[in-house]
């Protein structure tokens, strides 16, 4: 079923532009608070919502009652005007902001429904009509005036709800997604140091080993006390370390291909990587020293975004920039990947006073790290593997219903596809 598809103006979509963006604490004769309300700038507004939440400053109700005469409101579209212009989301909370820089609140009046206009303003074809309207010599925005000039598509309302709800329904699903992974990471880390960092780990009893008084002895690498049993070494007594190599970008023939090529630009904050920006060739492969790396090889950055850490979800390469870590036989990969995270943060001590712009192989074999026994470190990998396969399920599944929404995106703004196909 086909729908007619009418022209409106931005301005004449909205019952009501909240714009604070030159208001300051200071101007206003205040400061930042430690906590209150929440101030969110451009700099936190994404198309997927929030984003840098530790980054967001507070004000409290002094500051509020100055700074915010017009409420946001629950349902209201929030979008940038500059750097970069045009990242929309809904506030879909009742949590009171402050509205801060480079930021608009605007309210959806009875005739259009919020969530079309969401994603009419994301697709291309509201994206373009942002870019032809932004103003500015030096640095592109959107002025309040420019609204009038911004022209929405749209259909009569009923369907524009029913476009909103489908694309909004999809967002849900994958923003859910991301709160369970952000859950279970949280449970496997925390059993991780209960365990290996607390030395709480049950003993024969069914107790908390260290603070039961399980026996602990003195480590003279380590300078420190560790369980019974346990010992001190580096990480290549349980992993081992490989290095990348990076096919030749004059040989077209190898780049282009379907074998995904991981660089520091592909570490994202999700523990697994299920695809690459850049792929190469069988070619590609065979002529350079990279390495097609197993399903659950751990990646670090040594170089660029020096210590970030990555697990490959399915068979990849990786250019000289990095390491990759493959467990040992009796050694789960999960463990491995909080060993690398607890490594890396003890380099990053170590570069206190100076740079921490690198991590070489030396820096790895000559960094003492506690080992467990073996057997501790397969029952950790039997409670924590199913949580790991559930978050590499659920970023498939983002992965999978990401690809859905923009593949329907600009084929619904434009009627190519109806909602009822």
């Amino acid at each position: 079923m086909q729908y007619d598809f009418y022209q409106t103006s931005l301005s004449k979509c909205l019952s009501l532009i909240i714009d604070y963006r030159g208001r300051t604490p200071k101007k206003l004769g205040l400061d930042w608070s430690d906590d209150g309300y929440r101030a969110i700038s451009a700099n936190n507004v994404k198309f997927s919502g929030l984003t840098k939440i530790d980054d967001i400053k507070f004000g409290n109700q002094e500051l509020y009652d100055l700074w915010m005469k017009k409420e946001v409101k629950k349902g209201d579209l929030l979008l940038t005007s500059e750097a970069p212009s045009g990242q929309v989301m809904i506030w879909d909370s009742d949590e009171k902001i402050i509205l801060s820089q480079r930021l608009y609140a605007l309210r959806v009046n009875d005739n259009f429904d919020n969530k079309y206009l969401k994603y009419y303003i994301q697709s291309e074809m509201g994206q373009k009509e942002i870019i032809k309207n932004n103003s500015g010599s030096t640095v592109f925005g959107i002025s309040a005036k420019t609204f009038d000039n911004i022209i929405v598509y749209h259909p009569i309302k009923d369907i524009q709800e029913k476009i909103g709800n489908l694309l909004y329904t999809i967002d849900k699903k994958i923003a859910l997604n991301k709160q369970i992974n952000a859950r279970l990471e949280e449970m496997a880390k925390t059993l991780y140091d209960y365990w290996f960092v607390q030395f709480d780990f049950l003993d024969a009893n069914g107790k908390p080993y260290k603070s039961s008084g399980g026996e602990m002895v003195f480590d003279e690498t380590l300078k420190r006390e560790i369980p019974k049993g346990w010992k001190s070494g580096n990480i290549l007594n349980i992993a081992n370390l490989l290095g990348g190599g990076t096919p030749s970008k004059s040989s077209p023939e190898y780049w282009n291909g379907n074998i995904p090529f991981f660089t520091p630009t592909d570490c994202d904050n999700s523990i697994f990587i299920l695809d690459t920006a850049d792929k190469i060739t069988d070619a590609g492969l065979y002529n350079s020293s990279t390495r097609l790396f197993k399903k659950h090889s751990i990646f670090i950055t040594a170089r660029g975004s020096v210590g970030r850490s990555s697990i490959n979800a399915v068979p990849m390469t990786m250019n000289q920039s990095c390491y990759a870590f493959q467990a040992k036989e009796n050694v789960s990969y999960t463990f491995l990947f909080f060993l690398i995270r607890e490594l890396i943060m003890i380099l990053e001590v170590k570069a206190t006073g100076s740079v921490f712009n690198s991590i070489v192989s030396s820096d790895i074999e000559t960094t003492d790290l506690v080992i467990p026994d073996e057997d501790l470190i397969m029952k950790f990998g039997s409670f924590c593997e199913p949580l790991f396969n559930q978050i590499e399920t659920n970023l498939k599944q983002n992965h999978h219903l990401t690809q859905l929404r923009d593949f329907l995106l600009p084929m619904l703004m434009n009627g190519q596809v109806s909602v009822a196909e």
